[in-house]
């Protein structure tokens, strides 16, 4: 079983999704964890007093991603909650599809902005925190299939999101020697609301067709995956894509 105990881990974006499964499981292994919304306040702390019914410490933080100042204040309200950080967990992310000719500069800025600019300011925010420590710690971010093999029609995203994969390898080597692992977990198609709008223009059961286990992902298949990695489980991992497709595309 993974544990967590003793661990403080802050999820950026933990309101919703991905990010809030992670953050029920890694409490559920034992961790302290503090989410970070943009605008449903309501749902990060129904999240958070889901943690403290379980018997662990849960903190809720502000933050617009692309916002560095936001960012800076939310990574250390957290580490200060949670008496220090061990995690952090990048989930927070705009994903939205639009053929190119339809793509405005401002919404690829956007897109940017919130899922590639909004995990280097997560990264460096928490870089402080885990090196005052000086016991090391591990770094998950929220990359995409489609940052791997591209998606027709998703450009921004799809360059967003590979632009994190390539972040992410960098950080892994710039931050070896202090013993930060760096790694990103990699979903498919995953029901979340913010898939959910995508996927039904595209047509559901077309999309679960691509899928040999014949379903899209959940929630807390990805969750898994990062819980992993945030454990000793994962001591000697770093500078990897963690893949959670189902088996879509066979990579190896």
């Amino acid at each position: 079983m993974i544990d967590l105990k003793g661990r403080r881990i802050c999820i950026v974006g933990g309101s919703r999704g991905i990010g809030r499964a992670a953050a029920l499981m890694a409490a559920g292994a034992g961790g302290d964890v503090a989410l970070s919304y943009h605008t449903d306040h309501a749902a990060a702390r129904s999240v958070a007093d889901q943690i403290e019914a379980l018997g662990r410490k849960a903190c809720v933080v502000r933050a617009n991603v692309s916002d560095e100042a936001e960012v800076n204040s939310a990574v250390d309200a957290a580490a200060k909650a949670l008496g220090g950080l061990d995690g952090l967990v990048i989930s927070a992310g705009i994903f939205e599809g639009r053929p190119l000719e339809g793509t405005s500069l401002e919404f690829w800025n956007e897109t940017i902005a919130v899922n590639l600019t909004g995990t280097f300011l997560a990264v460096k925010a928490a870089l402080p925190h885990f090196k005052r420590q000086g016991t090391g710690g591990s770094i998950v971010i929220y990359t995409s299939t489609a940052g791997q093999a591209g998606s027709g029609g998703f450009s921004a995203y799809a360059a967003s999101k590979a632009g994190q994969i390539g972040f992410m390898r960098s950080m892994a080597k710039e931050l070896a020697a202090d013993r930060i692992r760096v790694n990103c977990v990699a979903p498919a198609w995953t029901d979340t609301d913010l898939a959910r709008g995508p996927m039904e223009r595209i047509g559901r059961d077309k999309v679960v067709a691509g899928f040999p286990l014949g379903r899209i992902g959940r929630p807390e298949d990805a969750a898994g995956a990062t819980v992993y990695l945030l454990s000793d489980l994962a001591q000697f991992v770093t500078g990897i894509t963690l893949t959670v497709d189902g088996g879509k595309d066979m990579r190896g």
